[in-house]
């Protein structure tokens, strides 16, 4: 209601008390009670004050009552039925919308469950075949039991509520979470024992140290100069003066010079207990201490210290024992 009304009402207030106030006068007002029994007449007189305070009263219960009445008639016209019904509509519609993102989800971690238990039965297959079994203190995929989780149900429809889809959805992720840091430690582990074994097979001799023919095998033979049966423990391979001699596989030189019969010797160990040992070198190439790889030019072929002609005597130590270098030639 405006202020002008407001002012309105209130003069009509006015008024109507100043009018009440002609009518009462400055005596006040009797009643008179007559009965149809015939008893005595009974006289009740109003006093101006009281009267004033009753049409006042009355006066002011009216124009709060008209005020009310008012208000509630402009709320209901200004009232936008339509508006509310599309911010209904709107407020439904993203109801919807999280309703199939949390779906949505759903699907997503079913996705990744399945991907993470394929990668564990690809982590299986590579200890297989590789030789490589599992650490002691190994852990299931998805904690106690290994159990794997049934996938989500993300179906469930767009107009019911999903509180038990959220809550599943809650669980699952937490197992996801232990499963994922599982199978990163067993990643982690075959990783370590391929890059041991990888380490392992380029130490290990596993090519020839030159070309040329072999002229003397490992084992007993009759030795060239005295006759005699003599063990030879390595292999001999001739070809002509300056062939290159190449390193069987990976190390660090540990020896370089004359030794004895040998003549000019070059030693590497491959770690694992390997050694190797090249005699009646012309030339060294390779330093003490230097780190070699397979297949690295390290001395060329000679006759340096006893022997028939050019040639290079080839060793390998296991674990300080000679063994047969052909079980280490796979070229």
């Amino acid at each position: 209601m405006s202020q002008n009304r407001l002012i309105l009402l209130f003069d009509r207030v006015k008024q109507t008390l100043y009018q009440c106030k002609k009518l009462i006068g400055h005596r006040g007002i009797s009643f008179f009670i007559l009965s149809y029994t015939g008893s005595t007449v009974k006289q009740l007189t109003v006093s101006r004050r009281l009267l004033g305070i009753i049409s006042a009263g009355f006066t002011i219960f009216v124009i709060l009552s008209a005020y009310v009445i008012y208000d509630y008639y402009t709320i209901k016209t200004t009232f936008n039925k339509q508006e509310f019904e599309n911010k209904i509509v709107k407020q439904n519609d993203e109801i919807v919308t999280q309703r199939r993102q949390i779906q949505n989800f759903a699907d997503e971690i079913n996705t990744l469950k399945s991907t993470l238990v394929k990668l564990n039965n690809f982590e299986k297959k590579i200890r297989i075949i590789a030789n490589i079994e599992e650490p002691a203190d190994h852990d299931s995929l998805f904690g106690v039991g290994g159990s794997i989780p049934e996938d989500l149900d993300s179906q469930v429809p767009l107009e019911e509520k999903h509180y038990s889809l959220m809550r599943e959805m809650h669980s699952q992720t937490r197992q996801l979470n232990l499963a994922s840091i599982n199978q990163q430690k067993e990643l982690e582990s075959l990783y370590n024992s391929l890059e041991y074994q990888r380490n392992l097979l380029s130490s290990t001799p596993a090519i020839r140290p030159t070309k040329g023919w072999i002229s003397s095998g490992f084992g007993y033979r009759k030795s060239p100069f005295t006759g005699l049966r003599e063990f030879h423990k390595g292999l001999d391979i001739a070809n002509h003066k300056g062939t290159p001699i190449i390193a069987t596989g990976d190390g660090i030189v540990t020896f370089v010079g004359a030794k004895g019969l040998l003549g000019k010797v070059i030693v590497i160990d491959h770690g694992h207990g390997m050694v190797t040992r090249y005699g009646h070198l012309q030339e060294i190439l390779a330093k003490r201490k230097q780190a070699v790889k397979r297949g690295d030019t390290i001395a060329l072929m000679g006759n340096s210290g006893r022997g028939t002609g050019p040639h290079l005597h080839y060793e390998v130590l296991l674990n300080g024992i000679p063994v047969n270098p052909k079980k280490y030639i796979l070229n």
